[in-house]
């Protein structure tokens, strides 16, 4: 997370450039390869593409039948990528097995949660523990590597696709247990963590534990079991990763492996997974409407780029986004003029150095024959979309100086998967609505539209020795459960002269899921200065107030009653039983402040507060200026210059007022600006 490394070294080694390119499925157009290929090749040169990402889903031509592989038309597909200097992310093709081991091996496919086991058919429907399934997956993963491990157009390698979903087997439960005996040691330690006497669910034999099930309501609701499946199910595809990249680490070792991410998708903390990947991608489909502001869609797009490259602190890769439609959203809307090069310099300016699109050229048949592509079923180069790409990749090719450069930012926000599964589970307040990552987004866009830089971390990374030296303001909305050393990471923050902004629902519970005795916040209540007595939820046209300086802002939905214990109160309650009680505080510790949130509120309030918390502590924002509505800026830079990315995110046309000098922006538009870094040493 050091921003003392300014810049990283290139992705694909030799290759200094941001990679621009796609996911290419050359073995759907085997028997037209003739007349497809070199055109693909042409085509790709004319946009600007300069990588590939090949063999997603191709295991059932790779390996027609067990045991016997067909790499001739890979071998063919290779070549011309190397002939027209197209860095190929080759892929392993787990994501989608053949047929033929479906039908011979059934204990390759998945058992779901009520115990039916799937059938053939679809993707990720394999068992993570199979040892079938594992031993194919390492004899073609080996089998791929021999055979490409000196080609000149390999760059990365790309482990299977969107990992995700869960196996209930014989056999995932037998693993369940030994991962639960290794962490726990004894029963009396599980039943102690999982609080089981409630319900009668006290467990008496580690055989007696299975996976949640909704054929088991008692198992659903001990909250203890539920997480550690979720922690078990990312150590899973951790271990997994692990088994697939093995080969791969032996035989290649100079070639960067990554799988592709999904943002926030709930069934695995990436953080955890982050750990064992060289490099972090991901794929980001956000919904723009183009025809209205989109300031929510960019501020949620941005909120994942940040989180993606917070993972591992430095650059990632934007592993699949739409040129165009996305044919899986219930409205496939077209991209309006200007869309296509704003997220894709979006995507740069908050750290990815690839700009990767689904998919290179659109196929005849299946579910996404009518998704966004480079190459549309027309066939040339003489479509709209096609001349957008090619635009991107003309201003990708002028940027090299942005390759593997830092994105320094003075503000930490927190987002935490195990705090998700906890709230997702939780019986009370909003009944399974609790909003966690919603809340979390809205608390990042006060800072987004002030154009202030954010990085977004979790427990585990703050809990590390040193992992907030290096900022200024620590944001942890609905911190609800402090897994160990947070709150004392935390505190320490405070004392040495930090500002720390919490809210309500924190400090509920601990890494178990249960709750801290004592009062609420539980071990942030000394820091804070506060105790939660109660939290009260709205109903949906329930509304309260906040008085705070001097303004009236509406609160909603969560309004937590809180005694100050030292803190100093800023804003009040305005109705209700709890009017004139504590709504805002702040807390001086050592040489930092500790601010307390107590209900939630609209976007006016938290625009007001963090311009507040901005002015005072100093933070780094990428423009020194006012930013009109919808347009925010990020900076990356080398530790000497500085490359500030300005984006529009409104159909309108914006100016942003420079040091009297006018910085124009067309509708969608953006800017990139470059200027030596303060303090930086430039000669």
């Amino acid at each position: 997370m050091s921003r003392k490394t300014w810049r990283h070294a290139p992705i694909v080694k030799g290759v200094p450039h941001l990679l621009h390119g796609g996911d290419y499925n050359p073995d759907q157009w085997i028997p037209w390869k003739d007349a497809v290929w070199k055109e693909d090749m042409r085509l790709a040169r004319l946009a600007g593409v300069n990588t590939l990402s090949v063999g997603i889903f191709a295991w059932a031509a790779l390996e027609p039948e067990e045991g016997r592989y067909e790499f001739g038309w890979l071998d063919e597909v290779m070549d011309l990528m190397a002939e027209n200097d197209i860095t190929a992310v080759l892929a392993t093709p787990t994501g989608a097995r053949p047929g033929w081991m479906s039908h011979r091996y059934p204990e390759v496919l998945r058992v779901n949660g009520d115990r039916t086991r799937n059938r053939h058919g679809g993707r990720h429907n394999h068992c993570l523990t199979s040892p079938v399934y594992r031993e194919k997956t390492t004899a073609i993963n080996t089998a791929l590597a021999e055979r490409y491990r000196t080609h000149p157009a390999l760059g990365v390698w790309h482990l299977s696709n969107e990992y995700g979903g869960e196996c209930h087997c014989d056999l995932c439960q037998e693993r369940f247990r030994a991962f639960l005996q290794d962490k726990y040691g004894s029963l009396d330690a599980l039943n102690q963590a999982w609080w089981s006497a409630f319900w009668a669910k006290t467990y008496s034999d580690w055989s007696h534990i299975e996976s949640p099930s909704p054929n088991g309501r008692g198992e659903q609701d001990i909250h203890g079991l539920h997480l550690d499946w979720m922690r078990f199910t990312t150590e899973q595809f951790v271990d997994f990763y692990r088994h697939e990249a093995a080969p791969l680490e032996a035989i290649t070792p100079e070639v960067p492996r990554t799988t592709n991410l999904m943002g926030t998708y709930p069934g695995i903390d990436y953080y955890r997974l982050a750990q064992v990947l060289d490099v972090v991608s991901w794929d980001s489909y956000p919904q723009w409407s183009g025809t209205g502001s989109d300031v929510r869609t960019g501020a949620e797009a941005s909120f994942h780029h940040d989180l993606t490259r917070s993972l591992k602190g430095k650059p990632f890769m934007l592993m699949e986004s739409s040129p165009s439609a996305t044919n899986w959203r219930p409205v496939a809307k077209l991209h309006r003029p200007g869309v296509h090069m704003l997220q894709s310099t979006q995507a740069v300016a908050h750290g990815a150095d690839t700009v990767q699109y689904f998919q290179f050229r659109k196929g005849r048949g299946g579910s996404e024959k009518f998704h966004g592509a480079i190459v549309d079923h027309e066939g040339s180069e003489n479509t709209r979309v096609f001349r957008d790409v090619a635009a991107v990749g003309e201003r990708l090719a002028g940027l090299d100086a942005v390759v593997g450069t830092a994105t320094p930012a003075d503000v930490a926000l927190v987002y935490d998967w195990h705090t998700r599964w906890a709230l997702d589970d939780m019986k009370g307040l909003l009944q399974g609505q609790t909003a966690y990552a919603r809340t979390v987004i809205d608390h990042y866009q006060a800072f987004w539209e002030q154009g202030v830089p954010v990085d977004v971390l979790d427990g585990s990374l703050i809990a590390e020795p040193g992992g907030l030296d290096e900022y200024k303001v620590l944001v942890a909305p609905m911190a609800y459960m402090l897994r160990p050393g947070v709150a004392e990471a935390v505190n320490a923050f405070v004392e040495r002269g930090g500002t720390f902004v919490a809210t309500y629902a924190s400090g509920y519970v601990d890494e178990n899921d249960r709750t801290f005795l004592g009062g609420f916040p539980g071990p942030l209540r000394a820091t804070l200065g506060v105790w939660a007595e109660e939290i009260d939820a709205l109903y949906p046209d329930d509304r309260n107030a906040i008085s705070w300086d001097g303004r009236e802002y509406e609160a909603f939905e969560l309004c937590e009653l809180i005694h100050a214990e030292g803190a100093e109160v800023l804003g009040t309650y305005g109705e209700d039983f709890y009017a004139g009680r504590p709504a805002v505080t702040v807390n001086r510790r050592g040489d930092g402040k500790a601010y307390f949130i107590a209900a939630r509120t609209g976007a006016d309030f938290l625009d007001d507060f963090y311009r507040k918390v901005v002015a005072e502590t100093g933070v780094e924002r990428a423009l020194d200026a006012d930013l009109p509505a919808g347009v925010t800026a990020q900076v990356r830079s080398d530790g000497v210059r500085d490359h500030v990315f300005v984006l529009n995110f409104n159909p309108t046309a914006a100016a942003v007022d420079l040091d009297g000098e006018a910085l124009e922006l067309g509708p969608h538009g953006t800017a990139i600006l470059e200027r030596p870094r303060k303090g930086g040493n430039e000669s």
